[in-house]
């Protein structure tokens, strides 16, 4: 077949969707999947490569995706959990670093106020976050803590008359160098619990640094934040707050939403290496047509249908108030381990054109490593489905 013959712009199963796990949406959602899909075409893909080799948050997408209204999809908009993540695979499928931006905002902070802020403190924050007028980040992992955070967080709060003083510092907070909040999860002295604080960025002794020399979602604003004697109002503190096992319903939500990211970066994966494979042309014809490509390219594929048949079933259960914290770790562990297995793939099918950003898959093939560590590793969510099987905890 020669390349004239190929329609690149015509490929038969474009969205990648091959069990057409899609058709379990709503109409609706449906309806709202192809409006979105066709804002991040327009708004997001364009710029991703030029924003991530410049380690640069575009600031002037911020008031378009509030536009767009992504924040809160299931608690505000009643959309499913199954939508939520589709839409977030998407989301990560056009540009990783933008769907992070959009994970810690509205997964991690907003979810953090939605599933432990009072009522009364949810009708006073909820509005200004929601559409995105305050920006939020999430101060959980330390300098000296990441795995180890549950039991062994340094960041401290004392309570002093009808405040709060907040002492310690955070790494690698994403959103965190523009943000005009953070929730902090800090260890009361008093009792020992790990409790939450929202904390205006513009207080005294807040500070962020950003971390510099990633090679790895480069756009994502990542910061070190320092807290010295930093005032928090009693009000400020959340309500329902009051112990590691309390941040651990965000968590068990949040990491949903980061296996959802894997599918996307291996549907993104499949995307760049299928074109290339159909455009590029060895011996005279296009490297689409010799068996090892394509077998490159079914690999790629199957672990992307794989990956997403877990999240699918995965979200249904959380829809039905079922989901296990054992289950979000499994698939955690499970479709990441998938996801550096395709976009290595990837890189290689593009041989020398898979290591330069001018091809895409380089940055596909770096923004993974990240995926594959935060949100807990993959070793951390292969022992918690092991204590969960066993019974018997081998973590410490």
């Amino acid at each position: 077949m020669s390349k004239a013959a190929i329609d690149i712009n015509n490929l038969p199963y474009a969205d990648g969707d091959f069990f057409a796990f899609e058709q379990l949406l709503s109409a609706k959602e449906r309806d709202r999947l192809a409006e979105v899909r066709d804002f991040l075409a327009r708004e997001v893909k364009p710029i991703a490569v030029d924003c991530w080799n410049r380690a640069e948050f575009p600031m002037d997408l911020i008031p378009k995706l509030a536009e767009i209204d992504l924040v809160s999809p299931v608690r505000r908009q009643g959309y499913s959990n199954l939508f939520a993540g589709i839409l977030h695979a998407e989301a990560t499928r056009a540009d990783t670093s933008i769907a992070t931006f959009l994970g810690v905002h509205d997964g991690l902070f907003t979810g953090s106020i939605e599933a432990l802020a009072s009522q009364e403190q949810q009708d006073a924050w909820l509005p200004d976050i929601y559409s995105l007028k305050k920006i939020g980040a999430f101060g959980l992992t330390e300098p000296l803590g990441g795995s180890d955070v549950a039991g062994g967080t340094r960041t401290t709060a004392r309570r002093e008359g009808d405040s709060w003083v907040l002492n310690g510092a955070k790494r690698w907070i994403g959103n965190a160098t523009f943000s005009d909040w953070v929730v902090i999860y800090a260890r009361d002295v008093a009792d020992n619990q790990v409790k939450g604080f929202l904390v205006d960025t513009r207080t005294e002794g807040y500070s962020a640094a950003k971390i510099e020399n990633k090679i790895s979602l480069r756009t994502v604003q990542n910061a070190d934040i320092t807290l010295e004697n930093v005032v928090v109002p009693d009000f400020f503190k959340l309500a329902n707050a009051n112990s590691f096992r309390d941040t651990n319903k965000v968590l068990k939500v949040t990491r949903l939403a980061v296996a959802w990211q894997a599918v996307g970066q291996q549907l993104a994966a499949f995307d760049v290496a299928r074109r290339y494979a159909v455009e590029r042309s060895q011996f005279g014809r296009p490297i689409a047509s010799f068996q090892l490509v394509q077998n490159q390219l079914v690999q790629i594929l199957g672990n992307a249908v794989s990956s997403m048949g877990m999240m699918v079933r995965l979200s249904q259960l959380e829809d039905a108030g079922e989901a296990k914290d054992e289950q979000s770790a499994l698939a955690k562990a499970f479709t990441t381990a998938r996801m550096r297995e395709s976009v290595a793939i990837g890189r290689s099918l593009l041989g020398g054109n898979g290591i330069v950003t001018d091809f895409e898959m380089a940055k596909i093939f770096s923004d993974a490593e990240a995926i594959y560590s935060y949100e807990g590793t993959h070793e951390i969510n292969t022992l918690v489905t092991g204590r969960a099987i066993t019974g018997i905890s081998a973590i410490v």
